[in-house]
Protein backbone atom coordinates (compact mmCIF):
# COMPACT_ATOMS: atom_id res chain seq x y z
CA UNK A 1 0.00 0.00 0.00
CA UNK A 2 1.32 3.42 -0.93
CA UNK A 3 2.17 5.76 1.92
CA UNK A 4 0.64 9.22 2.11
CA UNK A 5 3.11 12.06 1.80
CA UNK A 6 4.24 13.45 5.15
CA UNK A 7 2.81 16.97 4.73
CA UNK A 8 -0.60 15.65 3.66
CA UNK A 9 -0.57 13.09 6.46
CA UNK A 10 0.12 15.76 9.07
CA UNK A 11 -2.67 17.91 7.66
CA UNK A 12 -5.19 15.05 7.63
CA UNK A 13 -4.41 13.91 11.17
CA UNK A 14 -4.48 17.48 12.51
CA UNK A 15 -7.82 18.13 10.79
CA UNK A 16 -9.28 14.94 12.23
CA UNK A 17 -8.21 15.86 15.78
CA UNK A 18 -9.43 19.43 15.38
CA UNK A 19 -12.85 18.49 14.01
CA UNK A 20 -13.35 15.68 16.51
CA UNK A 21 -12.30 17.54 19.65
CA UNK A 22 -14.11 20.79 18.88
CA UNK A 23 -17.40 18.92 18.61
CA UNK A 24 -17.04 16.98 21.83
CA UNK A 25 -19.12 17.78 24.87
CA UNK A 26 -16.02 17.85 27.05
CA UNK A 27 -14.57 20.76 25.05
CA UNK A 28 -17.75 22.81 25.40
CA UNK A 29 -18.12 21.99 29.09
CA UNK A 30 -14.47 22.70 29.96
CA UNK A 31 -14.59 26.01 28.08
CA UNK A 32 -17.81 26.97 29.86
CA UNK A 33 -16.36 26.01 33.25
CA UNK A 34 -13.24 28.11 32.67
CA UNK A 35 -15.37 31.06 31.60
CA UNK A 36 -17.61 30.70 34.65
CA UNK A 37 -14.60 30.52 36.95
CA UNK A 38 -13.03 33.55 35.29
CA UNK A 39 -16.28 35.55 35.46
CA UNK A 40 -16.71 34.47 39.08
CA UNK A 41 -13.22 35.71 39.89
CA UNK A 42 -13.99 39.03 38.18
CA UNK A 43 -17.26 39.36 40.12
CA UNK A 44 -15.45 38.61 43.38
CA UNK A 45 -12.81 41.21 42.64
CA UNK A 46 -15.50 43.75 41.77
CA UNK A 47 -17.28 43.04 45.07
CA UNK A 48 -14.07 43.24 47.08
CA UNK A 49 -13.08 46.45 45.31
CA UNK A 50 -16.43 48.02 46.12
CA UNK A 51 -16.31 47.06 49.79
CA UNK A 52 -12.57 46.89 50.40
CA UNK A 53 -11.42 48.40 53.66
CA UNK A 54 -14.86 49.67 54.79
CA UNK A 55 -15.35 49.08 58.51
CA UNK A 56 -18.68 49.87 60.16
CA UNK A 57 -18.06 51.23 63.68
CA UNK A 58 -20.95 51.69 66.10
CA UNK A 59 -20.41 54.50 68.66
CA UNK A 60 -22.39 54.95 71.83
CA UNK A 61 -22.26 57.33 74.80
CA UNK A 62 -19.17 59.51 75.19
CA UNK A 63 -17.42 57.50 72.48
CA UNK A 64 -19.50 59.33 69.90
CA UNK A 65 -17.17 62.27 70.44
CA UNK A 66 -14.32 60.45 68.66
CA UNK A 67 -16.25 60.28 65.36
CA UNK A 68 -14.30 63.24 63.81
CA UNK A 69 -10.99 61.62 64.79
CA UNK A 70 -12.00 58.31 63.19
CA UNK A 71 -13.06 60.04 59.99
CA UNK A 72 -9.84 62.06 59.91
CA UNK A 73 -7.66 58.96 60.38
CA UNK A 74 -7.44 58.33 56.63
CA UNK A 75 -9.12 54.90 56.85
CA UNK A 76 -12.56 53.95 55.48
CA UNK A 77 -14.65 53.91 58.66
CA UNK A 78 -18.44 54.07 58.49
CA UNK A 79 -19.76 55.69 61.68
CA UNK A 80 -23.00 54.21 63.08
CA UNK A 81 -24.34 56.12 66.15
CA UNK A 82 -26.39 53.92 68.51
CA UNK A 83 -28.53 54.86 71.49
CA UNK A 84 -27.23 52.23 73.89
CA UNK A 85 -24.52 49.64 74.30
CA UNK A 86 -27.05 46.83 73.96
CA UNK A 87 -28.23 48.22 70.62
CA UNK A 88 -24.62 48.32 69.45
CA UNK A 89 -23.99 44.72 70.52
CA UNK A 90 -27.09 43.65 68.61
CA UNK A 91 -25.72 45.27 65.44
CA UNK A 92 -22.38 43.51 65.93
CA UNK A 93 -24.07 40.12 66.47
CA UNK A 94 -26.18 40.61 63.33
CA UNK A 95 -23.13 41.56 61.28
CA UNK A 96 -24.42 45.07 60.56
CA UNK A 97 -21.47 46.59 62.44
CA UNK A 98 -17.89 45.36 62.64
CA UNK A 99 -17.27 46.80 66.09
CA UNK A 100 -18.92 48.69 68.95
CA UNK A 101 -16.90 51.41 70.67
CA UNK A 102 -18.05 52.65 74.06
CA UNK A 103 -16.57 54.37 77.09
CA UNK A 104 -14.76 57.69 77.38
CA UNK A 105 -12.09 58.96 74.97
CA UNK A 106 -9.32 58.09 77.42
CA UNK A 107 -10.73 54.62 78.22
CA UNK A 108 -12.35 53.27 75.08
CA UNK A 109 -13.77 49.76 75.01
CA UNK A 110 -14.22 47.76 71.79
CA UNK A 111 -16.72 44.93 71.37
CA UNK A 112 -16.45 42.70 68.30
CA UNK A 113 -18.04 39.46 67.12
CA UNK A 114 -14.80 37.54 66.66
CA UNK A 115 -11.63 39.59 65.97
CA UNK A 116 -10.94 43.30 66.03
CA UNK A 117 -9.87 45.01 62.81
CA UNK A 118 -6.14 45.80 63.04
CA UNK A 119 -6.48 49.26 61.50
CA UNK A 120 -9.36 50.19 63.80
CA UNK A 121 -7.42 48.94 66.80
CA UNK A 122 -4.40 51.06 65.84
CA UNK A 123 -6.51 54.20 65.36
CA UNK A 124 -8.31 53.73 68.69
CA UNK A 125 -4.98 53.15 70.44
CA UNK A 126 -3.71 56.42 69.00
CA UNK A 127 -6.83 58.28 70.20
CA UNK A 128 -6.54 56.87 73.74
CA UNK A 129 -2.82 57.60 73.89
CA UNK A 130 -3.44 61.14 72.68
CA UNK A 131 -6.00 61.71 75.42
CA UNK A 132 -3.64 60.39 78.09
CA UNK A 133 -0.77 62.50 76.74
CA UNK A 134 -2.92 65.63 76.78
CA UNK A 135 -3.85 64.95 80.38
CA UNK A 136 -0.20 64.47 81.35
CA UNK A 137 0.83 67.69 79.60
CA UNK A 138 -1.92 69.64 81.35
CA UNK A 139 -0.82 68.19 84.69
CA UNK A 140 2.73 69.42 83.95
CA UNK A 141 1.33 72.91 83.19
CA UNK A 142 2.23 72.65 79.49
CA UNK A 143 0.00 73.72 76.63
CA UNK A 144 -0.99 70.50 74.75
CA UNK A 145 -1.75 72.44 71.54
CA UNK A 146 1.70 74.05 71.46
CA UNK A 147 3.42 70.75 72.22
CA UNK A 148 1.51 69.01 69.43
CA UNK A 149 2.44 71.75 66.97
CA UNK A 150 6.12 71.40 67.90
CA UNK A 151 5.99 67.63 67.57
CA UNK A 152 4.09 67.79 64.26
CA UNK A 153 6.71 70.10 62.79
CA UNK A 154 9.44 67.47 63.19
CA UNK A 155 9.79 65.20 60.14
CA UNK A 156 12.31 62.74 58.78
CA UNK A 157 14.04 63.71 55.54
CA UNK A 158 13.00 61.25 52.81
CA UNK A 159 15.43 60.98 49.91
CA UNK A 160 14.04 60.47 46.36
CA UNK A 161 13.42 56.76 45.68
CA UNK A 162 16.10 54.96 43.73
CA UNK A 163 13.43 53.27 41.60
CA UNK A 164 9.97 54.86 41.56
CA UNK A 165 7.25 52.34 42.35
CA UNK A 166 4.86 51.50 39.54
CA UNK A 167 1.36 52.38 40.83
CA UNK A 168 -0.10 49.78 38.47
CA UNK A 169 2.20 46.97 39.62
CA UNK A 170 -0.52 45.14 41.56
CA UNK A 171 -2.93 44.90 38.64
CA UNK A 172 -0.13 43.94 36.23
CA UNK A 173 0.89 41.14 38.60
CA UNK A 174 -2.69 39.85 38.76
CA UNK A 175 -2.90 39.86 34.95
CA UNK A 176 0.38 37.96 34.76
CA UNK A 177 -0.73 35.38 37.32
CA UNK A 178 -4.05 34.79 35.54
CA UNK A 179 -2.21 34.27 32.24
CA UNK A 180 0.28 31.89 33.91
CA UNK A 181 -2.48 29.79 35.49
CA UNK A 182 -4.46 29.55 32.23
CA UNK A 183 -1.34 28.54 30.29
CA UNK A 184 -0.44 25.92 32.89
CA UNK A 185 -3.94 24.42 32.79
CA UNK A 186 -4.11 24.44 28.98
CA UNK A 187 -0.66 22.94 28.44
CA UNK A 188 -1.19 20.14 30.95
CA UNK A 189 -4.76 19.40 29.81
CA UNK A 190 -4.09 19.18 26.09
CA UNK A 191 -0.66 17.64 26.55
CA UNK A 192 -2.29 14.82 28.50
CA UNK A 193 -4.85 14.44 25.70
CA UNK A 194 -1.96 13.79 23.31
CA UNK A 195 -0.69 10.97 25.53
CA UNK A 196 -4.17 9.52 25.96
CA UNK A 197 -4.80 9.66 22.20
CA UNK A 198 -1.58 7.77 21.48
CA UNK A 199 -2.38 5.12 24.08
CA UNK A 200 -5.97 4.66 22.85
CA UNK A 201 -4.85 4.17 19.25
CA UNK A 202 -2.17 1.77 20.39
CA UNK A 203 -4.45 -0.29 22.66
CA UNK A 204 -7.19 -0.56 19.99
CA UNK A 205 -4.65 -1.49 17.29
CA UNK A 206 -5.90 1.42 15.18
CA UNK A 207 -2.34 2.70 15.00
CA UNK A 208 -1.29 -0.43 13.08
CA UNK A 209 -3.76 0.45 10.32
CA UNK A 210 -2.69 4.09 10.30
CA UNK A 211 1.00 3.23 10.11
CA UNK A 212 0.37 1.14 7.02
CA UNK A 213 -0.19 4.42 5.12
CA UNK A 214 1.40 7.04 7.42
CA UNK A 215 4.86 7.13 8.92
CA UNK A 216 5.07 7.43 12.74
CA UNK A 217 6.38 10.99 13.01
CA UNK A 218 3.70 12.64 10.77
CA UNK A 219 1.07 10.78 12.81
CA UNK A 220 2.41 12.18 16.09
CA UNK A 221 2.99 15.66 14.65
CA UNK A 222 -0.52 15.82 13.21
CA UNK A 223 -2.00 14.82 16.55
CA UNK A 224 0.08 17.46 18.35
CA UNK A 225 -0.88 20.21 15.89
CA UNK A 226 -4.57 19.28 15.93
CA UNK A 227 -4.88 19.21 19.72
CA UNK A 228 -2.75 22.32 20.01
CA UNK A 229 -5.17 24.20 17.77
CA UNK A 230 -8.10 22.99 19.89
CA UNK A 231 -6.42 24.42 22.98
CA UNK A 232 -5.68 27.64 21.08
CA UNK A 233 -9.36 28.02 20.17
CA UNK A 234 -10.35 27.57 23.81
CA UNK A 235 -7.76 30.08 25.01
CA UNK A 236 -8.85 32.49 22.28
CA UNK A 237 -12.44 32.39 23.54
CA UNK A 238 -11.30 33.04 27.11
CA UNK A 239 -8.93 35.78 25.93
CA UNK A 240 -11.81 37.64 24.28
CA UNK A 241 -14.48 37.16 26.95
CA UNK A 242 -12.30 37.51 30.06
CA UNK A 243 -10.86 41.01 29.51
CA UNK A 244 -14.21 42.25 28.16
CA UNK A 245 -16.04 41.14 31.31
CA UNK A 246 -13.29 42.48 33.59
CA UNK A 247 -13.32 45.86 31.83
CA UNK A 248 -17.12 46.10 31.96
CA UNK A 249 -17.08 45.27 35.69
CA UNK A 250 -14.50 47.99 36.34
CA UNK A 251 -11.95 45.48 37.66
CA UNK A 252 -9.56 45.89 34.72
CA UNK A 253 -8.24 49.41 34.13
CA UNK A 254 -5.27 48.42 31.98
CA UNK A 255 -6.78 47.03 28.75
CA UNK A 256 -3.55 47.71 26.86
CA UNK A 257 -1.51 45.62 29.29
CA UNK A 258 -4.14 42.89 29.19
CA UNK A 259 -4.13 42.84 25.37
CA UNK A 260 -0.34 42.53 25.32
CA UNK A 261 -0.45 39.78 27.94
CA UNK A 262 -3.05 37.88 25.89
CA UNK A 263 -0.96 38.16 22.70
CA UNK A 264 2.19 36.95 24.42
CA UNK A 265 0.19 34.27 26.22
CA UNK A 266 -1.06 32.78 22.96
CA UNK A 267 2.47 32.78 21.54
CA UNK A 268 3.88 31.08 24.62
CA UNK A 269 1.01 28.62 24.70
CA UNK A 270 1.96 27.38 21.24
CA UNK A 271 5.63 27.11 22.19
CA UNK A 272 4.90 25.46 25.52
CA UNK A 273 2.45 23.03 24.01
CA UNK A 274 4.95 21.95 21.38
CA UNK A 275 7.50 21.27 24.13
CA UNK A 276 5.20 19.29 26.40
CA UNK A 277 3.08 17.63 23.73
CA UNK A 278 6.21 15.97 22.37
CA UNK A 279 7.04 14.69 25.86
CA UNK A 280 3.49 13.52 26.55
CA UNK A 281 3.19 11.85 23.13
CA UNK A 282 6.48 10.02 23.54
CA UNK A 283 5.49 8.89 27.04
CA UNK A 284 2.14 7.61 25.78
CA UNK A 285 3.81 5.42 23.16
CA UNK A 286 5.57 3.45 25.93
CA UNK A 287 2.39 1.80 27.27
CA UNK A 288 -0.47 -0.15 25.71
CA UNK A 289 -3.23 0.24 28.31
CA UNK A 290 -5.09 3.50 29.09
CA UNK A 291 -4.85 2.80 32.84
CA UNK A 292 -1.03 2.92 32.56
CA UNK A 293 -1.01 6.41 31.06
CA UNK A 294 -0.65 8.24 34.37
CA UNK A 295 2.35 6.15 35.34
CA UNK A 296 4.38 7.29 32.32
CA UNK A 297 3.26 10.91 32.24
CA UNK A 298 3.66 11.27 36.01
CA UNK A 299 7.30 12.44 35.88
CA UNK A 300 6.39 15.12 33.32
CA UNK A 301 3.47 16.28 35.46
CA UNK A 302 5.53 16.36 38.64
CA UNK A 303 8.31 18.40 37.02
CA UNK A 304 5.79 20.89 35.63
CA UNK A 305 3.83 21.20 38.90
CA UNK A 306 6.93 21.72 41.05
CA UNK A 307 8.35 24.25 38.61
CA UNK A 308 5.00 26.04 38.33
CA UNK A 309 4.47 26.34 42.10
CA UNK A 310 8.06 27.42 42.75
CA UNK A 311 8.05 29.86 39.84
CA UNK A 312 4.76 31.47 40.87
CA UNK A 313 6.06 31.93 44.42
CA UNK A 314 9.17 33.68 43.08
CA UNK A 315 7.05 35.76 40.71
CA UNK A 316 4.81 37.04 43.50
CA UNK A 317 7.79 37.82 45.71
CA UNK A 318 9.90 39.59 43.10
CA UNK A 319 9.14 39.49 39.34
CA UNK A 320 12.55 40.98 38.51
CA UNK A 321 14.56 39.08 41.12
CA UNK A 322 17.61 37.05 40.11
CA UNK A 323 16.02 33.71 41.02
CA UNK A 324 12.84 34.56 39.09
CA UNK A 325 14.88 35.52 36.03
CA UNK A 326 16.85 32.28 36.09
CA UNK A 327 13.79 30.08 36.53
CA UNK A 328 11.85 31.88 33.77
CA UNK A 329 14.70 31.21 31.34
CA UNK A 330 14.45 27.44 31.84
CA UNK A 331 12.75 26.21 28.62
CA UNK A 332 10.39 23.85 30.45
CA UNK A 333 9.09 26.74 32.61
CA UNK A 334 9.45 29.71 30.26
CA UNK A 335 6.04 29.13 28.57
CA UNK A 336 4.30 29.69 31.91
CA UNK A 337 6.49 32.22 33.72
CA UNK A 338 7.89 34.43 30.95
CA UNK A 339 4.51 35.77 29.74
CA UNK A 340 3.63 36.56 33.37
CA UNK A 341 6.88 38.50 33.79
CA UNK A 342 6.23 40.30 30.49
CA UNK A 343 2.81 41.37 31.81
CA UNK A 344 4.40 42.87 34.93
CA UNK A 345 6.98 44.72 32.83
CA UNK A 346 9.83 42.95 34.60
CA UNK A 347 11.24 41.11 31.55
CA UNK A 348 13.71 43.11 29.42
CA UNK A 349 13.83 42.39 25.67
CA UNK A 350 17.07 40.41 25.86
CA UNK A 351 15.57 37.98 28.37
CA UNK A 352 12.47 37.52 26.20
CA UNK A 353 14.66 36.87 23.14
CA UNK A 354 16.90 34.46 25.08
CA UNK A 355 13.95 32.49 26.41
CA UNK A 356 12.42 32.28 22.93
CA UNK A 357 15.67 30.93 21.44
CA UNK A 358 16.14 28.40 24.26
CA UNK A 359 12.52 27.24 24.01
CA UNK A 360 12.70 26.84 20.21
CA UNK A 361 15.90 24.82 20.59
CA UNK A 362 14.16 22.66 23.19
CA UNK A 363 11.23 22.11 20.82
CA UNK A 364 13.62 20.82 18.15
CA UNK A 365 15.32 18.49 20.65
CA UNK A 366 12.05 17.22 22.10
CA UNK A 367 10.59 16.71 18.61
CA UNK A 368 13.58 14.61 17.59
CA UNK A 369 13.57 12.53 20.77
CA UNK A 370 9.78 12.26 20.82
CA UNK A 371 9.59 11.08 17.23
CA UNK A 372 12.27 8.48 17.89
CA UNK A 373 10.61 7.15 21.05
CA UNK A 374 7.21 7.14 19.36
CA UNK A 375 8.53 5.29 16.31
CA UNK A 376 10.21 2.58 18.40
CA UNK A 377 7.47 2.21 21.00
CA UNK A 378 4.14 2.70 19.28
CA UNK A 379 4.01 -0.77 17.67
CA UNK A 380 5.19 -2.66 20.73
CA UNK A 381 1.98 -3.95 22.29
CA UNK A 382 1.73 -5.75 25.61
CA UNK A 383 4.31 -4.93 28.24
CA UNK A 384 5.48 -1.42 29.00
CA UNK A 385 8.39 -0.36 26.80
CA UNK A 386 11.44 0.84 28.68
CA UNK A 387 12.74 4.27 27.77
CA UNK A 388 16.21 2.90 27.00
CA UNK A 389 14.71 0.43 24.52
CA UNK A 390 12.64 3.11 22.81
CA UNK A 391 15.71 5.31 22.34
CA UNK A 392 17.59 2.58 20.48
CA UNK A 393 17.47 2.44 16.71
Amino acid sequence: MNRIRAARAVRLVARRELNTRLRTRSFVVSTAVLLVLLCGYVALQAFLTGSAGTTAVALTGQAQGIAPQLQAAGERFEIVPVASEEDGKALVRAGDADALVSGSASRLRVTVKSTVDAKLNAVLDAIVQQQVLDAQLSAAHLDPVQVHQTVSAAHVDVAPPLEPQDPQHGQKLVIGLVVAVLLYLSITTYGLLVAQGVVEEKSSRVVELLLSTVRPWPLLLGKVIGLGLVGLVQLGVIAVVGPAVATAAGVLSLPGVAAGAVAWGLVWYLLGFLVYAGLYGAAGSLVSRPEDTQSVVGPVNIALVIGFIGGISLLIRSPDGTATRIVSLIPLLSPVLMPARIATGAAPPWEIATSLVLTLATIVLVAWLGARIHRNGVLRVGRRVKLAEALRR
